[in-house]
């Protein structure tokens, strides 16, 4: 039975002012992803491909583990994005022959009454053929449960980015701080990292 899920999720977050701008944060995906996953279920494979492992999944009577490989690249001006580009059923062959996952998001800076805030948005989309005992239930149930599991992992990864994201950068910024402080008292050329 061929069904297809959808969910979609926003998010907004005002950002305290820092001396450096989350913009130069942002131009490293490579931070956004570990502070967004686990980054024992992270597999950088180049420089903007990451696989991630994700937890396993219950749905209904299945419990199903993909990894999905995710694209994620920044813009100059800060702006982040995210998209889906493979993805597998670890361990169950049926379904992941038959398993299609679309993942679009970004996140954008933008500046507001002079502070700096964050918005961003999710679209995630599972096309899934469910085998044969699937069949007896309800489609609206199906749909129903599926859309409501795929809700649940973009608010987890809203609650992430929400804590783990800006808790990151606060600490990036200090990092960096600390270090042009230091590198000014030895009297060496400050060098930020901010690629």
């Amino acid at each position: 039975m061929f069904t297809r899920f959808t969910a979609s999720q926003t998010v907004e977050i005002a950002i305290s002012e820092q001396p450096i701008p989350i913009q130069h944060y942002l131009r490293q995906p490579q931070r956004l992803v570990s502070a967004l996953v686990d980054p024992s279920r992270v597999q950088q494979l180049s420089e903007e491909v990451f696989r991630l492992k994700m937890r396993p999944l219950n749905f209904m009577s299945l419990s199903i583990q993909p990894a999905v490989d995710m694209r994620v690249w920044a813009e100059s001006n800060g702006m982040i994005y995210v998209q889906s580009i493979g993805c597998e059923i670890l361990g169950m062959d049926y379904i992941n022959q038959r398993f299609g996952l679309n993942l679009i998001g970004y996140l954008s800076p933008y500046q507001l009454s002079n502070s700096t805030h964050l918005k961003g948005k999710a679209d995630l989309e599972v096309q899934v053929d469910l085998p044969p005992p699937f069949s007896f239930t309800p489609k609206s149930i199906l749909e129903a449960t599926g859309n409501g599991l795929l809700k649940s992992i973009l608010v987890t990864i809203k609650q992430r980015l929400l804590h783990h994201l800006l808790a990151d950068y606060y600490r990036w910024v200090e990092t960096q701080t600390k270090q042009t402080t230091a590198d000014s008292e030895t009297g060496e050329l400050p060098i930020l990292n901010l690629e």
